[in-house]
């Protein structure tokens, strides 16, 4: 099957969406790079990340995927909000 069935979107931008670096995957387990891209043609993305999820999450840690722009953007603390709680009386 094509791509398309996945609507539109290829197993490298669905790599970079999950920040798996698919040059580093790839280069790193061939085999499981090959598998996974297999799977991913035959099924909808929502699928394919049901059934690898765990794996998925593992093969990020290992192969993580850093945008130039973005590692400087992340880097920067978020200001947290109190959160009020209404009085009861």
């Amino acid at each position: 099957m094509d791509t398309e069935s996945n609507s539109g979107q290829d197993f490298v931008e669905y790599l970079k969406s999950k920040k798996i670096d698919p040059k580093k995957f790839e280069d790193g387990d061939r085999d499981s790079f090959d598998q996974f891209k297999e799977l991913f043609d035959q099924v909808h993305p929502s699928s394919f990340t049901q059934q690898k999820l765990f794996l998925i999450n593992r093969i990020r840690r290992k192969y993580l995927y850093e945008e130039q722009g973005e590692a400087t953007q992340s880097a920067a603390p978020k200001k947290i909000k109190p959160k009020i709680k209404p009085k009861l009386s």
